[in-house]
Order: C-alpha cells, then structure tokens, then sequence
C-alpha cells in the first residue's frame, strides 16, 4: 500500500532533517530520498514549485549514493539542507 502524499513529504522532511542534525547518513537513506521523491514528482498534488526544489534533492541524493565520503557530501551540503527543510515547510 503506497503511503500518502503529506506521509511521504514527512519522509523526506525526516531524511533531510537527519542528515542536516547528525552530518552524517547512508546510500539506504539516499535511495529512500529518491523513490519517494519520484512519486511526489508525479503526484498531482505537487506543485511546480516543489517540483523544482525536489529535483535539487534528487541530485543532492544521486551524488551522495554514489559519493566515496558520503559524510563528507552530507556536510558540505548543510546549508542547503537546512534551506530544503524549511521551503519544505512553505510548500507542503
């Protein structure tokens, strides 16, 4: 049974909001970020807004599962993952 549009959006929040708190993660985690953000891109509850920032949080995932220090990607990301996390909050 899929899990619902404002679940799925709490998952990512959640992922985000781990990786930006703790600086670290796993590749699991970064291919959970992206089947559950290849279903909110075809949802239509999504809109065009969140579609973009959604695609920045795809390839921040991409780049991290395949990433040799992934620790390392986390914390250079962490700028951006405190700013995902709140638009977020804007548009969900």
């Amino acid at each position: 049974m899929p899990i619902q549009y404002h679940d799925q959006v709490n998952l990512l929040k959640d992922i985000l909001s781990d990786h930006q708190s703790e600086c670290c993660g796993t590749v699991a985690e970064c291919e959970q970020l992206e089947r559950v953000i290849k279903s909110l891109m075809v949802n239509g509850n999504t809109n065009q807004q969140a579609k973009s920032l959604l695609e920045d949080i795809y390839s921040y995932s991409q780049a991290g599962k395949n990433s040799t220090a992934l620790d390392q990607h986390i914390e250079s990301h962490q700028q951006q993952l405190s700013q995902w996390i709140q638009d977020i909050d804007t548009y969900s």
